[in-house]
């Protein structure tokens, strides 16, 4: 039986310098589905690649005395480098340098030529160089570009024209025909009420004023733009109108293109109608996505940021990076980077809740069992409720995935997560061991929480390579059938007499205020690098491009200079009238880890009546903390209760007892009552 075929396409990118990881998110996030795909069978097809002709390219390659080929050659090498690391598993590259490219580019316009789609005229404006872009008198904003503001040139010159305008209505009509076509549907709303409503123009397709491009065949002192240059590389990669198109019968139309938000028109206006006018199938789906900004807006060597994915996964690793990237953003809107954020999450959910789980479910078969779990089982409480969550978390993976809803996917995952760690709590294994009565109930809790980690381990390989195959290690399993995709829907899959092996942490917690004046360090000598003329330390400058995910094309550059903070962002320092302190930033909040706590044992300090020493469980670690509520609560009435703790606070000593943190308390002038959960929820959890 034949597989069904999925095409996934990346913008491809300009290589006027290095990528960031705002560029990384858009592969990172098409390599999710991908992956995604084939373990659900599908016969896939990924494309990536370089958009590498323009004006903008001849330039730069001009004032580092190079060819251009040799400029973009040297960018695109590091590139591939690139999606190496990040395990991208893209099946072809494509260049726009590359010959079968440009060869059908030609044949591509001179069809349209012939019949009639392109014609020549003259075409006087304004013109933006890093932008790629020609403006009218009208649309500049204070003289200058009102993309990026830089200076404007006024051009005059004869130029090929595609009839975009014969194309609008039909345009129109599929939109409005397709709902699914456009995506997100703010973006749908967007293009039409925008551009398309309103009316098209006609577009240029030619230059004369730079060589560094495809030459038109019938008029050689015109080179082909950007638009049908840099978009028909999702047919052309595929043999489209050559000796073998066979790819292309295989896989055209693409499923979905994924794209940055700045060029969805280009992709849902002008190459939807290009396709028209070549008679072929339009792509099923565009999905426009956000920005990934920096807390600070832009990504740029003058700010000395440390932003560089190769940076980041030799300090933390890949799958760490990639899960931060596909977590932290809903996949359609806007989302801010920061080192603390990546750091939070790490520590949070990497390292708090699925490490955690990995390590106490391994340590505990081992010490009990000698590592491998007895056939002899017995049902207990709780049991059904656990395997119910884990019942239903495939199909809901699946439902989100289907939608490109990677963040929420990953919510889902990480509740079940949460509610193995919370089963450990309510089973207390601990307790079970020690009667031989209870071993049976004991190792239904243990094999119950393997197979827990099995189902986790299958369903976050879309989005995280390396970790699987760690857990699969420790757990001791071998059969590839034990972790296929669809194993994942059928509890019991955890393969009976497998031996568990305890290896090294799968993501060790980092010592925040360590790691980020690390980064802080490194900042500074990429901003003293940047004044001096010399590039940052693991930031990139791209002529004016936003911390953004995108990056399609010479038409591209500089569509966000004007990137903007994250969203309520305020002045720390500002006083209210009552002299309090003002606002603070989402960032200034992202500083505290306040985690769940549960209070194991609490007693009085000797020579004190205010303070209590606390013996509280974080997840697999046990605190001491020192707290002033002894006038409200005796030691007696705290045990058993789920508290919350500043967990990152500086260590002290009071009346000569360290105190590892501080629990949260609202009090007035006689009342004192210290802050719990409504709900249960396992120590060691995240208060966001």
């Amino acid at each position: 039986m034949e597989r069904k075929t999925f095409y996934i396409t990346t913008p491809i990118y300009y290589p006027s310098d290095k990528l960031h990881i705002g560029h990384s998110y858009t592969t990172v996030a098409a390599d999710a589905i991908a992956r995604y795909k084939r373990l659900r069978g599908y016969d896939v097809m990924f494309l990536t690649g370089t958009d590498e002709h323009g004006q903008k390219i001849q330039r730069k390659a001009e004032e580092k005395g190079v060819t251009p080929k040799q400029y973009v050659d040297e960018i695109v090498a590091g590139i591939k480098e690139l999606w190496k690391l990040m395990k991208i598993t893209n099946d072809k590259f494509i260049r726009t340098t590359d010959k079968e490219h440009e060869a059908t580019v030609q044949k591509i316009f001179k069809k349209l030529y012939d019949q009639g789609d392109i014609y020549k005229s003259e075409y006087e404006g304004w013109y933006c160089t890093p932008c790629e872009s020609f403006w009218t008198e009208t649309q500049l904003k204070d003289g200058k570009c009102p993309d990026c503001g830089r200076e404007v040139e006024l051009t005059r010159e004869e130029s090929y024209f595609f009839r975009l305008s014969k194309y609008q209505d039909r345009l129109i009509k599929h939109i409005e025909e397709n709902p699914d076509f456009i995506q997100p549907v703010s973006r749908r709303n967007e293009m039409l009420n925008n551009f398309l409503l309103p009316g098209l123009e006609d577009l240029c397709v030619s230059r004369t004023t730079f060589n560094w491009g495809i030459p038109v065949t019938f008029d050689e002192k015109h080179v082909v733009y950007v638009w049908i240059d840099a978009l028909s590389n999702y047919i052309t990669a595929l043999g489209y109108l050559s000796d073998d198109d066979s790819a292309y019968r295989k896989y055209w139309p693409a499923d979905v293109h994924l794209v940055g938000k700045e060029i969805v028109r280009f992709h849902t206006i002008i190459w939807p109608a290009m396709l028209m006018a070549l008679g072929e199938p339009l792509p099923k789906q565009v999905f426009g996505h956000g920005w990934l900004l920096l807390e600070g807006g832009k990504m740029s060597k003058s700010k000395g940021n440390v932003v560089d994915p190769v940076i980041l996964i030799n300090k933390y690793g890949l799958d760490p990076i990639r899960y931060f990237l596909l977590r932290e953003v809903p996949f359609g809107s806007d989302g801010v980077f920061s080192n603390e954020s990546l750091i939070q999450r790490i520590n949070s959910d990497l390292a708090n809740d699925l490490g955690n789980l990995l390590n106490r479910t391994v340590a505990m078969i081992e010490k009990y069992f000698g590592g491998t779990i007895p056939g002899q089982r017995e049902e207990g409480e709780y049991d059904s409720d656990l395997r119910d969550t884990f019942a239903k978390l495939p199909y809901t993976v699946e439902e989100l995935m289907d939608k490109f809803q990677f963040s929420t996917a990953l919510a889902e995952i990480w509740k079940a997560i949460s509610r193995a760690n919370k089963y450990i709590d309510e089973t207390m294994p601990w307790v079970l061991a020690k009667s031989e009565e209870s071993k049976p109930r004991l190792a239904a809790v243990m094999y119950n929480l393997a197979e827990s980690l099995r189902i986790v381990s299958i369903l976050i390989q879309p989005f995280m390579p390396e970790t699987p195959v760690k857990i699969w290690e420790q757990l001791g399993i071998s059969d590839s059938a034990a972790v296929a995709w669809d194993s994942a829907k059928q509890w019991g899959g955890y393969p009976a007499g497998a031996a568990v092996q305890k290896g090294e942490a799968l993501f060790p917690r980092i010592d925040m205020k360590k790691e980020l004046e690390e980064l802080e360090t490194m900042s500074a000598k990429g901003k003293e690098s940047a004044a001096s003329g010399g590039h940052a330390q693991g930031g990139q400058d791209t002529s004016g491009d936003s911390g953004k995910a995108s990056g399609s094309g010479q038409a591209e550059g500089c569509k966000a200079a004007g990137a903007r903070n994250a969203a309520g962002a305020g002045k720390a320092d500002d006083k209210n009238t009552d002299g309090t302190s003002g606002f603070i930033t989402i960032e200034d909040f992202a500083k505290l880890d306040l985690r769940v706590a549960k209070v194991l044992d609490a007693e009085k300090i000797e020579g004190s009546d205010k303070l209590l020493k606390l013996k509280l469980e974080l997840g697999s670690e046990t605190r001491q903390v020192v707290s002033g509520i002894a006038k409200h609560y005796t030691p007696e009435s705290l045990i058993g209760k789920s508290v919350i703790l500043v967990a990152n606070l500086k260590p002290a000593r009071l009346r000569g007892v360290e105190s590892q943190g501080m629990i949260l308390a609202a009090s007035n002038d006689n009342d004192l009552v210290i802050a719990t959960l409504d709900g249960e929820i396992s120590s060691g959890s995240k208060v966001s």
